[in-house]
């Protein structure tokens, strides 16, 4: 009978790691509201993928997603809907693929979203920030020393718990090898979800994106690229946004944006619409007329307390040479006095691109100071020390680091007293820099 069990035993482990096997990437956590949350993973072939999960608070419950298959025209990724949930919930949750559990060496859970309004003070939450993603592969990276570096950042950012980790551009690096081609993509897409390092954070953290020139297209890559249909594709396929763009179909534009406690995120995209900066006749836009608008209208009717806005490049940096909205002045302009004529309260610019990080502060007349926070790199290469030195006018003194870094931001506070906190870290998750902004600073 020992001998039997003994059999089964290695039998089951070995079904176990072949169906482990399959799992290319994954799983995550994307968008999470109280009756609806989304895990996202990645197989390396056709299979049959289902959800099981269960409060904390009543294991013995469990619910199940419906069966869900991919193809390759997808790249094999899911998006799997869970569909029975309670607002204000802690959920671990099981994958299977084709009927066998997946064991995996660390927590998978999500919370859905709590119910608050009119009945209590705004929750607390921590969301994790982060750009620029380089996973190196030296068959296809350009000779010398690697770009990319210190991918044990991811858990780094892990191990401080955010509710949710956004995602700032940038976040994998087309090659010259891949952006001419669907397969060239979808590679590239793959390649840098799959490194063990990510898995943990992916598992159990709501998770955002936007996109930047390296996940759009070629370096500084504008309106002009003539792949653009086939990256967009890409970035719905491999991240788990509620939506893309004004209307899906007409496939324009990944901008969005969802709301966690009493804050607002609006994830800008910055290159689908933007106009060729060597081009001299017709208007220089970067958001684009429809994404432009739908800003300044999302902006004028929330309700919420902080308004975050998150864009590929920096928003206030006055330095013309380096990737920021000083390319695009009338636009830029038109921006910032379009808030003003709103009254729009509680604006801060979250940003990244630049390979270094540092917060710039923007006075205005009879007005609250606008913030833009750059958060930047995770793993790529880091910008030349001479970055420092850079004549930005607005930039915070002792903001600037030139190293890898993400940043933090935790919501904390009763309604008298709501904040945001700032932390700048290292790789290794040591406190670089922080700063507090009171709610009533932003009125």
């Amino acid at each position: 009978m020992k001998k039997i069990i003994f059999l089964l035993s290695i039998l089951f482990i070995n079904l176990s790691f072949a169906q482990n096997s399959i799992l290319q990437s994954g799983p995550m956590v994307g968008y999470c509201e109280m009756k609806e949350a989304v895990i996202w993973l990645q197989t390396n072939k056709n299979a049959t993928i289902k959800v099981e999960y269960s409060t904390t608070d009543n294991p013995s419950k469990v619910f199940h997603s419906e069966n869900y298959t991919s193809s390759k025209e997808v790249g094999y990724t899911y998006h799997i809907i869970l569909d029975q949930l309670q607002p204000g919930k802690k959920y671990k949750y099981t994958v299977f693929i084709d009927n066998k559990k997946i064991i995996l060496p660390y927590e998978t859970s999500f919370s859905s979203k709590k119910l608050w309004e009119w009945r209590k003070d705004a929750p607390d939450f921590t969301i994790a920030f982060g750009s620029c993603m380089y996973i190196n592969e030296p068959e296809l990276d350009r000779p010398g020393k690697p770009y990319g570096s210190g991918y044990t950042i991811f858990e780094s950012i892990a191990k401080k718990n955010p509710d949710i980790m956004i995602w700032g551009g940038d976040n994998t690096y087309l090659r010259e090898s891949d952006w001419d081609s669907k397969t060239g993509i979808y590679h590239r897409n793959t390649h840098s979800r799959s490194i063990k390092e990510i898995q943990p954070l992916l598992a159990k953290t709501q998770n955002f994106a936007i996109w930047d020139d390296h996940d759009y297209g070629p370096d500084n890559s504008d309106r002009s690229f003539y792949n653009k249909q086939s990256t967009q594709k890409a970035f719905k396929d491999f991240w788990a946004n509620k939506y893309y763009g004004m209307n899906p179909n007409q496939n324009e534009g990944v901008f969005s944006t969802f709301t966690w406690g009493d804050a607002q995120f609006f994830l800008i995209d910055g290159r689908f619409f933007r106009s060729p900066e060597a081009r001299i006749t017709g208007a220089k836009t970067m958001l684009g007329t429809t994404q432009f608008e739908w800003l300044i209208d999302a902006l004028s009717a929330s309700e919420a307390s902080f308004k975050i806005v998150v864009i590929g490049g920096q928003i206030l940096n006055t330095v013309l040479d380096s990737e920021n909205y000083s390319h695009f002045p009338e636009e830029k302009e038109k921006l910032l006095q379009e808030i003003t004529a709103n009254k729009i309260k509680g604006i801060f610019f979250l940003s990244g691109d630049r390979h270094f990080a540092e917060m710039s502060m923007l006075p205005r007349n009879n007005s609250y100071p606008i913030y833009d926070w750059t958060v930047s790199p995770l793993t790529s290469g880091v910008a030349s020390q001479k970055v420092l030195s850079e004549d930005n006018k607005y930039k915070v003194p002792g903001s600037a680091f030139v190293q890898h870094n993400f940043g933090t931001i935790s919501f904390l506070g009763n309604q008298e007293n709501r904040q945001m906190k700032l932390t700048l870290f290292d790789a290794n998750g040591s406190e670089l820099w922080n700063k507090t902004i009171l709610k009533k600073e932003l009125q």
